[in-house]
């Protein structure tokens, strides 16, 4: 039985979350949730409760979904190795039919079942679905990635019909070309690119470290662009760090307010990035948003 002084120190936490309530109230917040946040010790009522406390405060949030891990368990199961180039899956007929299989269908539905289990509203979707996303082929002679794309357009008026009615709309990144050609796309990318469309105020994505690490090793509260650039150029965000940091700064470039690394295994981690000043991972901002000021190291 909780004592009276913990009801207090959680009203008082409550009153202190109001104003950061108020700075995103009808404002889009665009989560991608995969990988191994989604295998790494996130439990995920846990991440769809707090998805469902977000719209419940006003918030929008819009869930894209990776899956890489359960793909290759389906392949695997199947004797198919497999393959990849730089980061990417080498996508064949027999890849791109798993990866449709299993984000737009297990993995996808999993999480719409999750959120409607905390009493959430979400749809699953895929790229494909109502012409969401629009895809291109990122290897234009397919010798090498083959089915692999990337976001050519994003049908935004059709995620603002789902969030104006207070539903989550969760999508897989699978997503049709304009032969009809099925395309597997980077779920980061993806969600760049949602959140981009949306203008959305904030694109989180959600991994399996604390922050991005500075010259010291030390973790970054936040970067601006420049000081991102730079740093990748110098080589201190490398290997799998830099295409996720690329990612968030192509967003803010396309007018998303700021882009969040964040460790998706902490508890709450969206909570604590959204409505507190301390934040949960490293920031990215073209200018250092006012309310930011007092960003301290995670």
């Amino acid at each position: 039985m909780k004592t009276r002084d913990e009801a207090l120190k959680k009203a008082g936490l409550l009153s202190e979350a109001l104003p950061y309530m108020q700075r995103y109230d009808g404002r889009c917040i665009v989560i991608k949730y995969g990988g191994s946040a989604m295998t790494e010790g996130l439990r995920a009522d846990s991440f769809a409760g707090d998805v469902a406390l977000l719209r419940q405060s006003g918030v929008r949030p819009v869930i894209v979904h990776g899956g890489g891990p359960q793909i290759d368990r389906f392949l695997k199961e199947r004797g198919i190795e497999s393959r990849f180039h730089n980061g990417l899956r080498i996508t064949g007929d027999e890849e791109i039919a798993a990866a449709e299989m299993v984000l737009a269908g297990a993995v996808n539905k999993a999480i719409v079942r999750q959120i409607a289990a905390v009493g959430g509203r979400a749809l699953g979707l895929s790229g494909m679905d109502a012409g969401l996303i629009e895809a291109e082929p990122l290897d234009k002679n397919a010798e090498t990635l083959g089915f692999v794309g990337r976001p050519r357009q994003v049908r935004a008026d059709i995620l603002h019909l789902l969030l104006e009615k207070g539903i989550v709309p969760v999508i897989a990144p699978i997503a049709a070309d304009k032969k009809g050609q099925r395309r597997n796309i980077n779920a980061d990318v993806a969600a760049s690119a949602i959140a981009a469309a949306l203008k959305a105020a904030r694109l989180l994505i959600l991994t399996n470290v604390p922050a991005v690490r500075g010259e010291d090793g030390l973790p970054m509260p936040s970067l601006s662009l420049e000081k991102a650039r730079a740093l990748i150029k110098k080589g201190v965000i490398q290997e799998g760090m830099t295409p996720k940091v690329e990612t968030c700064l192509e967003a803010v470039k396309k007018g998303v307010e700021a882009a969040v690394i964040l460790d998706g295994r902490q508890p709450h981690a969206l909570l604590l990035e959204l409505f507190t000043d301390q934040g949960a991972g490293t920031l990215f901002h073209a200018r250092r948003p006012p309310h930011q000021k007092m960003r301290t190291n995670p």
